[in-house]
């Protein structure tokens, strides 16, 4: 049979399972891995250590631009993939869980 705690979690999860894959709440729950990610890249790029870098980029005032719309997508696509990942984690379990306990 089950451990209480894989008990507890095919619970959890047949009552969650579909309020969680919403693609809103993955963005919303993803966002702060994506954020690190993007405040990493902005920090490296206003640091100036990459002197030629920094003279391409005040050369063209809209590469700022650009670099915010990357970091917008780039936000948006680390948050929806870590949060996807995590479902798809937690319902291959499930799935794992309930086909164990058809095989007994």
């Amino acid at each position: 049979m089950y451990t209480q705690e894989e008990d507890a979690f095919i619970k959890y999860w047949a009552a969650n399972r579909q309020k969680k894959k919403r693609i809103f709440r993955q963005i919303l729950l993803g966002l702060p891995a994506g954020l690190v990610l993007m405040i990493a890249i902005l920090a490296n790029f206003m640091s100036g250590w990459y002197k030629r870098a920094a003279m391409v980029a005040n050369a063209d005032p809209s590469l700022f631009i650009i670099l915010l719309i990357a970091g917008i997508i780039i936000v948006a696509f680390a948050g929806v993939f870590t949060s996807y990942h995590k479902w798809d984690i937690n319902e291959t379990r499930y799935k794992e869980l309930i086909s164990r306990n058809k095989t007994l």
